[in-house]
């Protein structure tokens, strides 16, 4: 199976380096600049949980026509650059997959405005990646992944997508309802990203701090009522869920806290953001949701973070 990462950020990167080291045919699809120029002169360096680190060789490319002749595009690019990476992808597509392993609602419907929507696959990761600097990727913590068809059944191309990424390391299952999967996702890190950018602490706060809990309990519980509004069947444990990733990744940095602290744009419009607007079409409030939102809006847009 030939596969093209599309985003050579964190997530990108580490799955196009596990996938490579696993003997996979890949590549690496993304901007230029210098940590795809390092990749592709001297290798991504890949730091393991466990202390190991290895140079990983991987194809990089910056031309979207590399995507021709995939059988899988992989898409990894932040929730707000959905629309334009497709947009410069999917002339060179010819019948191929694309699996989504991104954060946040809304991603799958905008890739099936490229590709036929048989051929859209919905994933969730918890892997934990951190891109330290150029040509260096740390992989944070494993996590369960789900891939699973989002307008169609799944097939025997899902079970080989699954069986692929499990072969490189990452233990992955085929989702028989791969839209609560995303949902169950989504309220994870409605809980957890926001109000660890905002306070500056690591996702373990939430679970050893009274006020942290109220947050995550709170945002998580108005995300269930508006996921069971649009008639998804969302676990009822949910809250439970995100104190357990809260716990399981009780040192690391949040992607959102990172955004934050760099400057950089966040993905909030396609979580809490995108809960209240949802929220608001069913009539129901979404106040900590809101709340998060705007302020997370507020902090995006002062200068980076000192460190």
């Amino acid at each position: 199976m030939r596969v093209v990462l599309l985003g050579a950020g964190s997530i990108g990167s580490l799955f196009g380096g596990l996938l490579a080291t696993a003997g996979a045919d890949v590549t690496l699809l993304g901007r230029d600049g210098d940590h795809l120029d390092r990749v592709a002169a001297d290798g991504l360096r890949l730091s393991h949980p466990d202390g190991r680190t290895e140079t990983v060789r991987v194809d990089t490319a910056t031309d979207p026509a590399v995507a021709s002749g995939a059988d899988l595009l992989v898409v990894c690019v932040k929730s707000y650059d959905t629309d334009e990476a497709m947009r410069t992808v999917a002339a060179h597509l010819d019948g191929a997959d694309v699996l989504t392993l991104q954060n946040g609602l809304g991603n799958v419907e905008t890739i099936a405005e490229y590709v036929p929507r048989e051929h859209v696959v919905a994933g969730t990761t918890a892997q934990g990646a951190t891109l330290e600097a150029p040509g260096k990727v740390r992989h944070a913590g494993g996590g369960e992944t789900t891939v699973g068809r989002y307008f169609a059944p799944n097939d025997d191309h899902v079970d080989a997508i699954a069986a692929l990424l499990t072969d490189a390391g990452v233990e992955t299952t085929v989702a028989g309802d791969p839209e609560r999967a995303v949902w169950s996702k989504v309220l994870v890190n409605a809980g957890i990203n926001a109000a660890t950018a905002l306070a500056r602490v690591p996702n373990g706060a939430l679970v050893e701090r009274a006020s942290g809990e109220r947050l995550l309990r709170r945002a998580v519980e108005e995300g269930v009522a508006v996921a069971r509004a649009e008639g998804v069947d969302v676990p009822d444990d949910a809250v439970e869920t995100a104190r357990q990733v809260a716990r399981r990744t009780a040192t690391n940095r949040s992607s959102m806290r990172q955004d934050v602290e760099r400057g950089t744009q966040t993905e909030i419009e396609s979580l809490n953001g995108e809960l209240v607007r949802r929220a608001d079409v069913h009539g129901l409030d979404a106040p900590v949701n809101e709340t998060l939102a705007d302020l997370v809006r507020l902090a995006a847009a002062r200068e980076p973070v000192e460190n």
